[in-house]
């Protein structure tokens, strides 16, 4: 696995959750947001915004997918409860 796919991998799962689930501050659903923390994070570890999207392709469109995921399993999780 890449050093870029590593990082996106870590950060997404630390950055990007349900907003059922994290009603703070840091829990943006802003993808446009989202997609310069990202890329603002890999660049301060080394890692050029080319290799990000060699790695996911178009960066806001990962991260709105992942978004949904997480809001999607949120309300399923929800409704088990």
């Amino acid at each position: 696995m890449s050093k870029a796919r590593e990082f996106v991998d870590f950060w997404i799962e630390n950055s990007v959750h349900a907003i059922e689930q994290y009603r703070t501050v840091g829990a943006s659903q802003d993808v446009t947001e989202l997609t310069r923390r990202l890329i603002d994070a890999a660049k301060e570890q080394g890692i050029p915004e080319a290799d990000l999207q060699a790695e996911i392709g178009d960066i806001s469109h990962y991260i709105a997918g992942q978004l949904k995921a997480a809001n999607r399993a949120e309300s399923e999780r929800r409704k088990l409860t």
